[in-house]
């Protein structure tokens, strides 16, 4: 047995342990990877749970929601508005802890309405490497990480669920909206249907990776390098920019350096 399949079976025996879980799903590469093993392993003692916000898109949703009907998995949809939690407009440093530990205390009700033990996340092994205060909320309310308990990297979730024929093998990376704006940036329901609706734009055009950066009345949009040449032609240039300008932006720019995770992390000093 190979060190990824080896990494698997560690998965299954810990998923298994668990007797029943609810999977924080947001239909992302790794929760559908985890939800499927987990309901492969524990059948219908582990179910789906996704908050719907501003905060993500329709089109996430719809992807999740087609998911779990197509797999026979319970899913299990609650409104959960980060804008409304305390200080969390304002952007703080910690905005992904105030919102995943809003996030968990809620799941946290769901499963023990639904008797199910456990909840679990997705992160991976790759996730310990960045500036993640969310995955402090998942110590601190005792949440299951199963996949960084197994030692599995992007890579290997990613070819795992293609092995599994899942159609997130090659999805792109995805994190919620919040994390288009600068920290300090109030971030409002309007703000959040820009980026949306900028970035619906740029996969509409083809561009499968994707970020609508909101600096203010500029949008600093980044896109792999690879298809920086699918981005200059003029008459791909001249649709982006009236159609950002018709969504509210004074400026648009393309970052030279292209896309990259946690690029708004790069200001700060810690």
């Amino acid at each position: 047995m190979d060190l990824i399949e080896t990494k698997l079976q560690t998965l299954k025996d810990y998923i298994k342990s668990l007797e029943s879980v609810a999977i924080a799903f947001s239909g992302g590469v790794d929760s559908t990877f985890l939800l499927k093993v987990s309901h492969d392993v524990l059948g219908d003692k582990a179910v789906a749970v996704t908050a719907r916000s501003s905060t993500y898109p329709e089109r996430e949703f719809k992807e999740a929601h087609a998911f779990t009907e197509e797999n026979g998995i319970k899913h299990i949809v609650f409104t959960s508005e980060e804008l409304d939690i305390e200080g969390f407009k304002k952007n703080p440093i910690n905005r992904c802890y105030l919102c995943k530990s809003e996030l968990f205390t809620k799941i946290k009700v769901i499963a023990a309405e639904n008797n199910i033990k456990n909840i679990a996340e997705g992160s991976n092994i790759d996730d310990n490497g960045d500036y993640r205060p969310g995955l402090t909320a998942v110590t601190e309310l005792d949440i299951a990480s199963p996949l960084r308990q197994a030692a599995l990297t992007k890579q290997e979730i990613r070819l795992l669920s293609k092995q599994m024929g899942l159609p997130t093998w090659n999805k792109p990376s995805f994190a919620c909206l919040s994390s288009r704006f600068p920290y300090g940036e109030d971030i409002t329901v309007e703000k959040l249907k820009m980026v949306d609706l900028a970035e619906q734009l740029l996969l509409d055009l083809g561009f499968k990776q994707v970020r609508v950066r909101h600096h203010s009345n500029l949008a600093r949009i980044e896109i792999d390098e690879q298809d920086f040449a699918k981005f200059l032609p003029k008459e791909t240039r001249e649709i982006i920019y009236s159609k950002f300008k018709e969504i509210g932006f004074t400026y648009i720019s393309l970052d030279l350096k292209g896309y990259r995770m946690g690029s708004m992390n790069e200001t700060l000093k810690l």
